[in-house]
């Protein structure tokens, strides 16, 4: 008998990963959609994420009516910490927008965000943490991708992957590469501004948001051509840029923006094609930040 409740036991277990396994993910949560005034829901969405055990990393305000939050907390750090350049997990997106008559409350989806990044936890804790915060109606964004996809995404035959980054610079030393990073955030090179930084424990690695401001790698050309749906996805930016080590890295513009768009289409109106000029932009934009003179 125990050994037919064991093989039982078993069986479930094998069930439940296979049914987790093929759950479909996607990248935005949509929070809560009301009337109100704005600047209000924006305070309320900040208590709520404080009170659940968030702290603010930064805020961004890419253009009017739209105001991103950037949140972590220890487990955020501990996961970035045990994954290869995990760094980019150590942050989730709360958006909060004013569309027409109504402000939107939009997260990023933790267990998409770490499958995506490859991180070795899903998350599901995060998820659980800031839907208790916020509340959610639903996930949105894509058709929906499995973990076994995301973690080997691309967006297209010859686009890139997550391990293909730009490599923007090599320095001597990560205390020099993290120095060169802020003092070119601070000078605003290539257009940009430091948006957060976020170090992540027990390793050299820092991650920084990056606001992006110049005409066709900034962040509100790209948001007006291609977030165009009725829910808002402002929980795509802002861009990072990684310290990892010696080495200054950033996900290629081609992966990190079809991450938060994978069902954008390639050709027409509201497409890639829209924002063609926006990856080599973006490119250079943040290598002017690390460019050594």
């Amino acid at each position: 008998m125990k050994k037919i409740l064991s093989l039982l036991f078993v069986m479930t277990m094998m069930t439940a990963q296979f049914v987790i396994a093929d759950v479909k993910l996607k990248p935005h949560v949509l929070a809560s959609q009301q009337s109100g005034q704005y600047k209000k829901i924006l305070n309320d969405t900040r208590e709520a994420l404080k009170s659940a055990g968030f702290d603010i990393a930064g805020e961004y305000v890419p253009y009017e009516n739209t105001t991103i939050i950037i949140v972590t907390n220890d487990a955020l750090k501990k996961n970035a910490a045990a994954s290869k350049n995990g760094g980019y997990g150590a942050v989730q997106r709360v958006a909060v927008t004013k569309a027409g008559n109504e402000v939107q409350v939009v997260y990023t989806n933790p267990v998409y965000m770490a499958n995506v990044y490859r991180m070795k936890g899903d998350l599901v804790a995060i998820s659980a943490q800031l839907e208790k915060a916020l509340g959610k109606i639903r996930d949105f964004g894509a058709e929906g991708l499995t973990a076994e996809d995301l973690r080997e995404y691309h967006y297209k035959w010859l686009m890139p992957y997550f391990d293909e980054p730009y490599d923007l610079a090599v320095f001597s030393s990560h205390k020099d590469a993290v120095a060169a990073v802020e003092s070119g955030l601070k000078k605003g090179l290539g257009g940009t501004s430091k948006v957060y930084r976020v170090d992540i424990p027990g390793k050299d690695e820092v991650v920084f948001g990056v606001a992006l401001t110049d005409e066709c790698s900034g962040d509100e050309y790209i948001m007006k051509r291609i977030d165009f749906a009725k829910v808002k996805s402002a929980t795509h930016l802002p861009y990072e840029i990684l310290v990892s080590g010696k080495k200054v890295l950033s996900l290629q513009a081609e992966f990190r923006i079809a991450l938060s768009f994978p069902d954008l289409s390639m050709m027409g109106s509201n497409s890639f094609a829209s924002i063609m000029c926006a990856p080599g932009e973006i490119e250079d934009a943040l290598s002017a930040v690390v460019t050594k003179k």
